[in-house]
């Protein structure tokens, strides 16, 4: 790791506890916002191109003080050299929104960074929870005046826009992370909202009804289309699904945002130069950008880097954690798992997920390769029905017990058989979330 994460508990800090409102989490609408410059940079209708440079001339913008130049580039099929990281920050302030519920202030509840590898084959989306309690670093001020905010040994992570903002945000992500963060956006409730009416809605699939008094949330069992003020509500809801904790709510999340990515990866989606627009306008009117990225030349790209990515290979992960051993409903973070997984992540190598979170029932999307042989113990092919070699992942000749080669579907006596090159690295199994091209369901409750 670039950092070591007990660096800022050495030096001359001290703590700060204050009373956080209660949790008012919503979504990772910047994710979708770059998913839909993408989406623009990559339809190839100079109309919608056009008119996207206008929204953008108009954004908010800050800065990091880190930032890298803005590098001036031509068409979308150009990229960026190397990795790209992108921190996705989700704000519940209620000031110019049209949800209104009475709070007041600002927290930055949802924390994401997006990490594209450097070989532009993999892309990984970290979800941090909110009450994570982590060092801060000393944090620049209101006109970026540097060491504004005194670092402090142990605070929660989502007072981090107390702190400094944005860019506050950025440098404890950094820091918890160990990773460089140039780039940051952050983007408010209306965005989902508008994201979610510009894409026709979200399908979802739920094991049970979620019922949330909380966030006036009543969903019944099975398939649902999730739109506007529904979607930002099932975003946000916590005590609907799974034990009613924050890691159950980024994995509920993690169940709509796969089913987003699909859906905007869909001819759906990439066909429609109105829909395209209006996602992106949706995003810019509600958006605050890192001073480098409010640029059409950025989202073309971001376009470049990341539209050879297969979707199995878009990962949502949760940043792994322990209970805090003395505040009470807080997380801890699991620094061995933790530098493990951003280990995976900067070495570009692909990693399976092998765990999900609490608030997702894998069992009901449904997976055919579940069903096992009896006799062998081995998953059973669904093309087939014979078991599965677990070295070439062929199906097994039953008379021969040989895997059966699928390019001449012959038995081949596995001493010829060439060894299958080295499959993804398995992340430790605390570490949860899912591939964007896999469909799980919402484990929903309506038992509190």
């Amino acid at each position: 790791m670039a950092k070591n994460h007990a660096a800022g508990i050495g030096r001359s800090s001290f703590v700060r506890h204050g009373k956080l409102r209660r949790s008012n989490s919503w979504t990772n609408a910047m994710r979708i916002f770059l998913t839909a410059a993408i989406v623009v940079a990559l339809s190839g209708v100079a109309t919608v191109a056009y008119a996207v440079w206008g929204l953008v001339q108009d954004v908010r913008t800050v800065d990091l003080g880190n930032e890298a130049s803005a590098e001036l580039v031509g068409a979308g099929s150009q990229s960026f050299d190397g990795p790209l990281t992108i921190l996705l920050v989700g704000s519940d302030t209620r000031a110019g929104q049209s949800y209104q519920d009475g709070e007041e202030g600002e927290l930055n509840d949802v924390n994401l960074m997006l990490h594209v590898s450097a070989d532009h084959k993999n892309a990984t989306v970290v979800s941090f929870p909110r009450d994570l309690m982590v060092p801060f670093p000393s944090c620049p001020g209101p006109d970026g005046e540097e060491g504004y905010y005194s670092a402090m040994s142990e605070q929660q992570l989502n007072s981090a826009m107390m702190y400094g903002g944005l860019p506050c945000v950025a440098r404890v992500i950094s820091e918890l992370t160990g990773m460089e963060i140039p780039n940051a956006g952050l983007i408010t409730f209306d965005g989902v909202i508008g994201v979610s009416n510009a894409l026709g809605g979200v399908d979802v699939c739920l094991t049970q009804p979620i019922v949330d008094p909380a966030t006036e949330l009543d969903l019944p069992a099975g398939n649902v289309t999730l739109q506007g003020r529904e979607a930002l509500q099932f975003l946000r809801t916590r005590h609907g699904v799974g034990d009613g904790g924050d890691t159950s709510r980024i994995s509920n999340q993690q169940v709509f945002m796969s089913a987003l990515v699909r859906k905007l990866q869909s001819s759906e989606t990439l066909s429609d130069p109105v829909k395209v627009y209006s996602l992106a306008k949706a995003g810019v009117d509600n958006m605050t950008l890192s001073s480098n990225m409010a640029s059409v030349q950025f989202m073309q790209q971001v376009a470049g880097t990341v539209k050879d990515i297969d979707l199995d290979r878009i990962n949502f992960v949760q940043y792994p954690t322990f209970t805090h051993p003395y505040e009470q409903g807080r997380l801890t973070p699991d620094r061995a798992s933790a530098d493990a997984l951003f280990q995976v992540i900067q070495s570009g190598q692909p990693f399976e997920v092998t765990g999900v979170g609490k608030g997702v029932d894998d069992a009901a999307a449904g997976d055919a390769a579940a069903e096992v042989d009896p006799n062998t113990g081995l998953p059973i092919d669904p093309a087939t029905g014979l078991p599965i070699d677990p070295a070439t992942g062929w199906p097994i000749d039953p008379a021969t017990g040989w895997p059966i080669d699928p390019a001449t579907g012959t038995p081949t006596d596995p001493a010829t058989i060439a060894p299958a090159a080295e499959g993804p690295v398995q992340l430790p199994s605390n570490i949860t979330g899912q591939p964007a091209s896999k469909q799980t369901c919402s484990g929903g409750r309506t038992v509190y």
